[in-house]
């Protein structure tokens, strides 16, 4: 089996488990990149606000309000004043969608990383320098619409 073979074999099972857990918590893509963005910045004691999300998803102002309404409707997440700006107003993820998140991305890792333990430490050198070079790779150069 090559490593381009491989490489999509891997895409394919990471897409697959990607939309699991889409179907397992009742959310599409947009709801499922907020909710990760909202749970990175709490871990890291950020403030989010509703102009956050919608430059992180990449939608207009009145689909992120859309959003957060029917996050906050399904009970994944909350409102709040904003503690430093009267004017606008925070979001977070409830304690209970944090949760289910933490238990399905935690099997995940916890399999990843058992991958991982089970190479070499030549093996994962190897794997690390090419993961890296497709990374790089990978990164837009100019304008992609130019022909």
């Amino acid at each position: 089996m090559s490593v381009m073979e491989s490489l999509r074999l891997w895409r394919e099972a990471d897409r697959a488990l990607a939309e699991a857990s889409r179907r397992y918590m009742r959310l599409n893509e947009s709801d499922m990149r907020a909710i990760r963005m909202l749970m990175q910045a709490q871990k890291q004691g950020q403030i989010i606000t509703p102009r956050d999300i919608a430059s992180e998803v990449g939608i207009s102002s009145a689909s992120t309000t859309k959003l957060i309404d029917r996050l906050v409707a399904a009970g994944h997440l909350i409102r709040a004043p904003h503690p430093k700006d009267q004017r606008s107003i925070c979001i977070s993820v409830t304690p209970e969608t944090a949760q289910a998140a933490r238990e399905t991305i935690g099997r995940q890792h916890a399999r990843r990383f058992d991958a991982a333990v089970a190479m070499s430490s030549d093996e994962r050198e190897v794997v690390i320098r090419f993961l890296t070079a497709l990374a790089e790779a990978d990164e837009p150069q100019g304008d992609l619409t130019a022909q």
